[in-house]
């Protein structure tokens, strides 16, 4: 059993095939290229920023590291506080070459009433990926002297 339409006339009658779509189409031409712009706006800072955190996160750690590591080097056995000093040195102009713009202090130390090595290191880190204005990162390396009994 066939159904019939109310007045009998086919729901797309009198019209042309596509009259509608093509009004929509040419209505939201470039639509695609002004959301791209607003969403850049927002993102592509964003996104600098977190690559720019990274960085800093980076050279902290990596700081942090090479000062605990000359700090354990200046504990040892029959070293000073000053061989600490220069392997940290050496460990960060390793990591991240000569030019790179970090003080390095090494001290012995006390720690609960035991001797120990303390290096502390201060680098200037760029704050816009390798240029611009730079902020200060200061980290410490803590290790307890090995002595004879």
């Amino acid at each position: 059993m066939r159904r019939r339409r109310l007045g009998g006339l086919h729901p797309h009658a009198g019209r042309r095939r596509g009259d509608g779509c093509l009004r929509s189409r040419r209505s939201e031409r470039g639509s695609a290229i002004v959301d791209f712009a607003l969403v850049s706006v927002v993102l592509v800072p964003l996104f600098f920023g977190v690559l720019q955190l990274a960085l800093v996160w980076h050279v902290k750690t990596t700081l942090t590291s090479a000062a605990s590591e000359g700090a354990r080097y200046g504990a040892a056995y029959n070293r000073t506080a000053s061989d600490g000093q220069q392997r940290t040195a050496a460990v960060i102009d390793d990591v991240f070459g000569a030019g790179f713009g970090d003080h390095v202090t090494a001290a012995d130390v006390s720690i609960n009433g035991q001797p120990a090595v303390e290096v502390a290191v201060t680098a200037e880190v760029p704050v816009l990926a390798i240029w611009g204005p730079t902020i200060t990162v200061e980290t410490r390396g803590h290790a307890v002297k090995e002595v004879l009994p």
